[in-house]
């Protein structure tokens, strides 16, 4: 399992691009972990599940709203994690409003959530192998902080407690 200390493991993460840009066609676009995270400061939360309960009424709203105070404290991004693919990703984006604050981006075979030993069978409910609820600081490729939820917990993962923490 990924602890403080830790260089973040590599693997492919999905975004769903609503806008064509420089390098990034519209739809699906798949990214370097070990690019993304170089020369920044990240706040990433990963969680059980798009548009789940709560997951849809706390934890991503929590980063989008707190977006500039993060900024204020030196992150250059936000960013979830799910394992869903980058379509329902996309949509939930959209949803929750995310768009140029949090990175939604979708491990859709829970491979990265492996590599960081943060996935979690939720196959009792219907849904396979999730990513367990929690939160890092990840600077330069470098874990610096990292909350882990108990199950069935929403405590020490949320936007609040990372704030304290960057």
């Amino acid at each position: 399992m990924i602890k403080v200390g830790d260089t973040l493991p590599d693997g492919v993460l999905s975004e769903f691009m609503a806008v064509e840009t420089e390098g990034c066609s519209i739809g699906p676009n798949k990214f370097k972990v070990s690019d993304l995270v170089k020369g920044k400061k990240i706040a990433c939360f990963g969680l059980p599940g798009a548009f789940t309960p709560t997951c849809s009424a706390a934890h991503v709203p929590g980063y989008r709203d707190h977006f500039a105070d993060f900024r204020a404290k030196g992150v250059d991004e936000i960013w979830c994690a799910s394992v869903n693919d980058a379509f329902v990703m996309g949509a939930w984006a959209k949803d929750q409003k995310t768009e140029g604050k949090v990175r939604m981006f979708g491990d859709g075979s829970a491979i990265w959530a492996k590599a960081l030993g943060l996935d979690a069978d939720f196959s009792a409910f219907g849904m396979g192998i999730r990513m367990q609820r929690f939160s890092m600081v990840i600077d330069k490729g470098v874990v610096t902080h990292l909350n882990i939820e108990a199950p069935g917990k929403f405590e020490v993962s949320n936007a609040e407690t990372m704030l304290t923490q960057v």
